[in-house]
């Protein structure tokens, strides 16, 4: 298996996280699941958000929709924050009159 993936088992038992949780995820379409000879795989690369996942469902008691939106939310956020800094450099090429 490529060393970017890691075992699902294996993560829901280190870090006492029911799996069912992240097969939700997975069917709201928040997380990828591969599937070699009978094992699912998470990609170690959105270990991350599956953190935050399991801190908005275990912590604050967000259900799976709520936790969907609120990453549509941030990754908007992000979008918008990206823009402000594209348009400050920009400006900043045209000079500054103080």
């Amino acid at each position: 298996m490529e060393p970017e993936w890691i075992i699902l088992s294996d993560y829901c038992l280190i870090n006492g996280i029911d799996p069912s949780f992240i097969l939700l995820l997975k069917e709201e379409g928040l997380i990828e699941i591969r599937e070699v000879d009978g094992r699912e795989y998470l990609p170690v690369s959105r270990l991350h958000d599956l953190e935050r996942y399991s801190r908005m469902y275990y912590d604050l008691s967000i259900n799976i929709e709520g936790i969907d939106v609120i990453r549509n939310m941030l990754e908007r956020m992000e979008e918008m924050h990206r823009e402000i800094r594209r348009l400050e450099n920009r400006l900043r090429c045209f000079g500054s009159d103080e």
